[in-house]
């Protein structure tokens, strides 16, 4: 089961990504854009996704994944109840939507620095 502890350094520590508080709910920001959000229970974890993907990822695992409310239809995000994914998902999925949000080139060098991944 996943915490929002286990991708609160993801925040701070990935290039470009920084952690604010907003309305007492966390956000992941590079400049502007947020790339992961949680709820003020912190038990949802809203993140960046392609839009031509997520109704397959929520369609394969509707027990951890749902679509974002009807006014957020237009961005490309999807939610995860955090108690249904192991703490590694989470991580992962937290990168991946940072990816969404940085140049290409930054992405390339967190993989040549992490190529397992983000543990």
């Amino acid at each position: 089961m996943a915490t929002f502890d286990d991708v609160r350094e993801l925040g701070d520590e990935l290039e470009r990504s920084y952690v604010a508080q907003v309305r007492g709910r966390w956000r992941f920001r590079v400049g502007q854009i947020v790339y992961a959000a949680f709820s003020l229970d912190e038990t949802v974890m809203g993140f960046a996704f392609p839009k031509e993907e997520r109704a397959g990822l929520v369609d394969g695992e509707p027990h951890k994944f749902h679509l974002p409310r009807e006014s957020e239809m237009r961005f490309n995000w999807v939610e995860a109840d955090l108690g249904a994914l192991e703490p590694a998902e989470a991580r992962e999925l937290v990168v991946e939507a940072w990816r969404m949000v940085v140049p290409q080139k930054v992405a390339r060098a967190y993989d040549l620095a992490h190529p397992d991944g983000p543990g």
